[in-house]
């Protein structure tokens, strides 16, 4: 999670909204995107920004290992360092005249499908 973030980043709302998977996920905290660049595990791995503009559809990407997902604020979108930073862009086809999905939709369904890509679904058994 990069801050500030768009929403409550609490612990309590992170608990709520996690359910009873909470205990299972890792959540990193950056003061900011600098401080996210800078992070450790950052040294590998392109970062894939996904958004409305995206060059090219999800489903086109050839996803890797160590990829790291990046979506900006439902309200306002990415910022343009974010745009400067990434390596690759992907899209969620829409229908047009449709705005955009939830950031959470959205990071799911790409999610899903780089996990695919890379056999990771496999690892989790």
């Amino acid at each position: 999670m990069i801050e500030p973030c768009g929403f409550p980043l609490t612990d309590t709302a992170l608990k709520r909204a996690a359910l009873d998977y909470g205990d299972k996920a890792r959540v990193s905290r950056h003061a900011g995107f600098a401080a996210f660049r800078a992070a450790p595990e950052r040294t590998d791995g392109r970062l894939v920004l996904v958004e409305t503009d995206g060059a090219m559809s999800f489903q086109d990407f050839a996803f890797s290992t160590g990829d790291t997902l990046i979506l900006g604020r439902e309200s306002a979108g990415s910022p343009g360092e974010l745009y400067q930073a990434a390596q690759a862009s992907v899209r969620i086809p829409m229908i047009r005249g449709v705005r955009s999905l939830n950031v959470v939709t959205a990071g799911a369904i790409v999610l899903t499908e780089a996990m695919r890509q890379i056999g990771a679904w496999e690892k989790l058994d």
